[in-house]
């Protein structure tokens, strides 16, 4: 008996900058709220101390959906039904998804340079995607 071959990123369509920054907000938007929450139980709602909880919240929260694990959609991309792949359409280890997380974070330190990117490459990549080998599809 025949199986179907897997999707790659050569049979699907990758996405542009708007639905991305799309995912993106929502991400952050619930980042945010579970972070001031948790922000206010631990810390008794003190930002200076709160800002590294922050950071880490992202950084696994991030790692953990662009994985395998999350099988490459966070929830703002599942909303927007889309993921993130390998160049060669394989889902990310956790290691990719730590590049792909650092490489943003340069990204937006080069006044988001790296991140409006996405917008004038012809794959849609931003220099985060560059970095770790990644294209975000249509899931």
């Amino acid at each position: 008996m025949a199986t179907a071959a897997p999707a790659t990123f050569a049979t699907t369509e990758k996405i542009g900058f708007l639905p991305r920054v799309g995912a993106t907000l929502l991400d952050l938007v619930g980042l945010a709220i579970v972070g001031s929450v948790l922000n206010a139980i631990i810390f008794a709602g003190d930002q200076s101390r709160g800002s590294g909880l922050q950071t880490i919240i992202g950084l696994v929260y991030f790692m953990y959906f662009w994985s395998s694990y999350g099988h490459g959609q966070t929830l703002g991309d599942r909303a927007l039904n889309i993921r993130v792949v390998k160049t060669t359409g394989a889902e990310l280890t956790l290691m990719d998804a730590f590049l792909r997380y650092v490489g943003l974070i340069i990204s937006c330190l080069a006044i988001f340079i790296g991140v409006l990117w996405v917008a004038f490459d012809a794959n849609k990549q931003g220099w985060h995607d560059k970095i770790a080998g990644t294209y975000v599809v249509k899931a």
